[in-house]
């Protein structure tokens, strides 16, 4: 077993994972990052990605939502050193289907000030919500998602990071990815959809899928453990 460091990649929040809370993981090296702000360009975050991973050996990307976004656009560049993926609640192109919504989007992402923290993180926290919240290792609310946010998020991340969203699209490229591929899924994903998780796994060659069940869109914050069991499996299972 090679033990290669384990980089997690931020969610939309931008915010560095909290490693400390992934119990099962702690034997492994690990390591994360803060976003770069500003950008609205997800082939920019895959550099910066790129530069955090330079200095490693061999590594496995875990991203998050965004983050697995952003990861994905590093792996189909095919690097030398990765030797795994997981992407959690992840998607390989912008999930929102809805004109309305994608209207929407673009809208919420230009509002600043008292307008964005009052009005767009309530309904950013809304659609990240999930029934389950309230029942893994670190309750959660809808609070607590846009208090993430306040806490890490200028408007103008924010908005940019929306602009990524709606414009990326690694359909095409998902055969590139030959190394092993935990898409990890919760059982209630109202934010991304069914769908997004049925494309990776059929795109991405050496895929396989588990899906956590009674989690929500947060189930890395709200389980951490379990996704961190999850993870570990996979790590282990691959021989990595």
């Amino acid at each position: 077993m090679s033990n290669p460091t384990l980089v997690f990649v931020p969610c939309f929040s931008g915010a560095p994972w909290d490693v400390r809370q992934l119990t099962p993981l702690a034997g492994c090296p690990m390591r994360t990052m803060r976003l770069p702000e500003g950008v609205d360009d997800i082939e920019t975050y895959a550099d910066a990605l790129a530069e955090e991973v330079a200095d490693l050996d061999e590594y496995v990307l875990v991203g998050d939502s965004f983050g697995a976004n952003i990861a994905l656009a590093l792996a189909v560049r095919e690097p030398d050193n990765l030797a795994g993926l997981v992407l959690s609640g992840g998607f390989a192109a912008n999930p929102v289907t809805s004109p309305a919504w994608k209207t929407a989007m673009r809208a919420l992402g230009r509002l600043r000030g008292p307008l964005y923290r009052q009005a767009v993180l309530r309904v950013h926290a809304h659609r990240l919500a999930s029934p389950h919240d309230t029942e893994g290792q670190v309750p959660w609310n809808e609070s607590k998602s846009r208090q993430l946010f306040l806490d890490n998020t200028p408007a103008s991340s924010f908005g940019a990071r929306v602009v990524a969203v709606l414009n990326a699209d690694y359909t095409d490229r998902l055969g590139r990815i030959t190394v092993p591929t935990l898409i990890l899924t919760p059982s209630h994903d109202a934010l991304i959809g069914e769908n997004a998780a049925r494309v990776l796994r059929e795109g991405i060659p050496r895929a396989r899928e588990v899906v956590l069940n009674r989690t929500g869109h947060m189930f890395r914050f709200t389980h951490p453990e379990t996704y961190a069991e999850a993870v570990a499996d996979f790590v282990r299972d691959q021989d990595l």
